[in-house]
């Protein structure tokens, strides 16, 4: 099995993870806005829901 081939396989691997457990990724994108809104005292709120928002248009994706 070439590199490549192995990188595939991971990558649809994730893919299944992913949507299997939706609900806990996106607990996890939201956990970890939470938490950078609290370091930088929500100076960056726009951008970190911005972000938030792209990661689980990505999941659409998967």
């Amino acid at each position: 099995m070439g590199k490549l081939q192995m990188i595939k396989g991971l990558v649809t691997k994730g893919r299944q993870a992913a949507v299997e457990h939706r609900d806990k990724v996106e607990s996890a994108i939201d956990k970890a806005g939470d938490v950078v809104d609290k370091q930088t005292k929500g100076k960056y709120s726009a951008h970190v829901n911005k972000v938030q928002d792209a990661a689980k248009k990505g999941l659409d994706k998967a």
